[in-house]
């Protein structure tokens, strides 16, 4: 572990799935269903890396916070776990969302980045430091090739806003070790428990604060292309199922809320 100061006592995570760390479980037992394990992800490492660092450095572990649910757009984060987390008066949170958003047709980057900065702006009027993350660059996804330029285009207005106000941003455009297929879980959209922890540490570089390991940034190897076989079985598993949801309005979230709703102490070894 990499010692140093960390100047937030209490940190909350909103977002979609990717905050919540879809794929990423606590768990390696194959017989316990996947709706009943407990999931990491980059903000629940994230957090324990600080408690963890505070600790080491005499201070009191962090209180931590997650409200993310998987298959929230944007709307619902600013409208539903924004004011959730002011009342909470965190000295940090984490921003992530639009993904699900730009997945759709006809989806509007600029608006989405105006709703976006509206909740910065409350945040930081609060002497709330904020961390957003730039979209990834999907060029190698197939589901998600066809938003690149959507992405893009919100990436711009990410930056833009984080310089108006203040805010950190984790540029996971550009991670290339993001571009290693192996970095990826089944459904081609989600990152593995390795994929979680390389943007758990790009999250500490853009805190300003020193990485776990140094190959949070390595470029990708040569991409290896999928077989059509396993193309096909990927279709029937993932895509068509969210087709079907997206078609009945419903979404994987649809009844869950956030699996830390409250700020808590992370007990971390040394406290």
């Amino acid at each position: 572990m990499v010692a140093g100061t960390v100047p937030w006592t209490s940190y909350a995570a909103l977002g979609d799935s990717f905050t919540e760390g879809l794929w990423d479980f606590a768990d390696d037992a194959v017989d316990v269903p996947d709706h009943d394990r407990r999931l990491r992800g980059w903000a629940d490492r994230l957090a324990w890396l600080l408690s963890e660092r505070r600790v080491a450095a005499g201070q009191d572990p962090l209180r931590y916070a997650s409200l993310a649910v998987r298959g929230r757009l944007l709307r619902p984060i600013v409208v539903e776990q924004v004011p959730a987390a002011l009342a909470m008066r965190p000295d940090l949170v984490s921003l992530v969302g639009g993904g699900n958003d730009l997945l759709r047709p006809g989806a509007d980057p600029d608006r989405m980045a105006r709703r976006l900065e509206t909740a910065v702006v409350r945040f930081r009027a609060a002497g709330i430091d904020v961390l957003l993350a730039t979209g990834m660059d999907s060029y190698r996804t197939p589901l998600m090739r066809h938003t690149r330029s959507r992405v893009a285009v919100f990436n711009g207005h990410i930056w833009s806003m984080a310089r108006r106000h203040g805010a950190h941003v984790v540029d996971l455009w550009g991670m290339g070790v993001l571009r290693d297929w192996s970095m990826w879980a089944d459904d081609r959209l989600h990152l593995t428990p390795e994929g979680h922890r390389l943007v758990a540490d790009a999250a500490l570089v853009a805190l300003g604060l020193e990485p776990e390991r140094r190959d949070w940034s390595d470029p990708a190897p040569p991409p290896v292309r999928a077989g059509l076989r396993a193309d096909a079985a990927w279709a029937r598993d993932h895509v068509a199922p969210w087709v079907q949801r997206h078609l009945h309005g419903r979404s994987s979230g649809d009844g869950r809320t956030g699996k830390r709703p409250h700020l808590a102490t992370l007990e971390v070894k040394g406290t």
